[in-house]
């Protein structure tokens, strides 16, 4: 294999809102943590564990906003990205280290709405964490008249 591949697809629920950071130009970036979680049976003792992953997950621009509008803490999120590790001085002069996922796509797996917000829109449910429109899906058709007989199963 010749190339490279910086790829990160998570499944969670946030930990906090959604934080926003405006920019000069008018650029956005939202931050928030996302936890997804490990769950096994400890084969000595028989007890059921869970670990615990916290991620601090990047959105920027309109996916950012849209995060913030319609995400809160608890809701469940499936995201898409790439691991970036930022560097930089401490005020005590110590080398600091972040490593953070860069999302380039989303879907909200549940949201506000199912909180009693009637304002969520669900053309807003899948977005591109870059400038794309969010596309609205045609429900399926209903119009089966409970013809199942051309099934290849």
């Amino acid at each position: 294999m010749n190339g490279t591949l910086n790829k990160v697809m998570l499944i969670g629920h946030l930990g906090d809102d959604v934080k926003m950071h405006y920019f000069e130009g008018g650029n956005s970036l939202g931050r928030f943590p996302l936890a997804t979680n490990e769950t096994y049976v400890n084969r000595q003792t028989g007890e059921r564990v869970t670990n615990t992953e916290w991620h601090n997950i990047v959105v920027r621009n309109k996916a950012a906003e849209i995060c913030e509008k319609y995400l809160s803490k608890g809701d469940k999120i499936y995201v898409e990205g790439r691991i970036k590790t930022r560097q930089w001085q401490g005020e005590d002069g110590n080398t600091r280290y972040s490593t953070e996922i860069q999302a380039t796509d989303f879907t909200f797996l549940s949201t506000k709405k199912e909180s009693g917000d009637d304002n969520y829109s669900p053309a807003s449910s899948s977005a591109s964490a870059g400038n794309r429109p969010v596309e609205n899906r045609p429900e399926p058709s209903q119009d089966n008249n409970g013809d199942d007989d051309d099934l290849p199963f």
